[in-house]
C-alpha cells in the first residue's frame, strides 16, 4: 500500500491515543497534562480530549488532587489478550517443564518488543530463587542472554534503529556498553547459534540461550536456562544446561516448520 493510503487510512486519534498510554513507565508512573503535551510535542489541547476518553474507557485514572493521570491494571488486559492469542506458549510449556525438571534449573521463553525482551513462558525451579520471572515480564535485551540472542538475528538496521551509545545501560561492571563490542557479541551469538552471560544484568546469575526458528528461519521465540553462581557448579550452564537446550530448540524449530540444522560451535 502506498503511503499515501496509508496515510488516508491512519486513525490519528488513535495512534495518539496509543501514543499516551506508552509513555507510562516505571520512571513516570503519573504525568500531568503539561507532561504528556511536552512528550508527545503537541500543545494542551491536543491530549486532553484522548485523556478524557482513555479515563472514561477505564485505561486512565486522574488524581483529582494532582490532577496526575496514571494507567489502571485494564492496560494489562491489552497485552494478555495478545499473549493469549499465542498457542506457541502453549506448545512449549510441557517441553519447558520438561526440561526443568531433568536439569533442576529454571526455563523461561521470551519474545523481542524494541529493547525489551517480554516473557511469554516459564517453567521455575522450586525452591532456588533466582529471578522472579512473570508471564508479561519486561527485561532490557541487551544484558540477558535471550535477549542478545534475540538481537543477533535482527538486521544491522533494526540494531541501529534500536540501539545508540546512551542506550547500553550498565546493569553490573561487565554489562557491555562499547557499541561496537556490543554488536561484536552479537555475530558471535549468530554464529555459534547460542547466547551466554555471566552476571551482566544481576551479578551472580548466569544464562544460557538458543533461539527457536519459524519455517521460513526467522527467530520466533528464545528459549534460556538461568542458574545462580551459588547453586549451580561452575561448568552447569556450559556443560549440562547448553546441550540439553540446543536439543530442545531444534525440536521446537523443527516443529514449527524450520528444517535447517542448529548451529552450535
Amino acid at each position: 500500500m502506498a503511503s499515501s493510503d496509508n496515510e488516508k487510512y491512519s486513525a490519528n486519534s488513535l495512534v495518539r491515543g496509543l501514543e499516551i498510554l506508552k509513555l507510562f513507565n516505571e520512571e513516570q508512573p503519573s504525568l500531568a497534562l503539561s507532561e504528556i503535551a511536552a512528550q508527545l510535542n503537541v500543545s494542551r489541547t491536543v491530549p486532553y480530549r484522548l485523556l478524557y476518553t482513555l479515563e472514561n474507557l477505564g485505561y486512565l485514572i486522574q488524581d483529582k488532587n494532582t490532577k496526575r493521570y496514571s494507567l489502571t491494571p485494564k492496560v494489562l488486559e491489552l497485552g494478555f489478550s495478545y499473549l493469549n492469542s499465542l498457542k506457541f506458549p502453549e506448545i512449549v510449556q510441557p517441553y519447558m517443564e520438561a526440561l526443568r525438571d531433568e536439569i533442576a534449573a529454571s526455563c523461561h521463553l521470551s519474545i523481542l518488543d524494541g529493547r525489551e525482551v517480554v516473557y511469554v513462558g516459564s517453567a521455575p525451579i522450586r525452591g532456588i530463587s533466582v529471578v522472579n520471572v512473570n508471564i508479561g515480564m519486561r527485561l532490557p535485551a541487551h544484558a540477558i542472554a535471550n535477549g542478545k540472542l534475540l538481537l543477533a538475528y535482527q538486521s544491522e538496521d533494526i540494531l541501529k534503529s534500536l540501539f545508540q551509545i546512551s542506550d547500553l545501560t550498565p546493569y553490573t561492571d561487565k554489562t557491555l556498553t562499547s557499541p561496537g563490542e556490543f554488536l561484536k557479541e552479537l555475530e558471535t551469538i549468530r554464529q555459534n547459534g547460542y547466547a551466554l552471560t555471566y552476571g551482566e544484568f544481576l551479578p551472580g546469575i548466569y544464562s544460557v540461550a538458543a533461539p527457536i526458528f519459524d519455517r521460513t528461519g526467522n527467530i520466533l521465540a528464545a528459549l534460556n536456562v538461568v542458574a545462580t553462581e551459588s547453586a549451580y557448579q561452575e561448568n552447569f550452564i556450559r556443560d549440562i544446561a547448553l546441550p540439553k537446550l540446543l536439543e530442545l530448540s531444534q525440536l521446537l524449530s523443527n516443529y514449527m516448520g524450520y528444517h535447517g540444522e542448529m548451529s552450535s560451535k
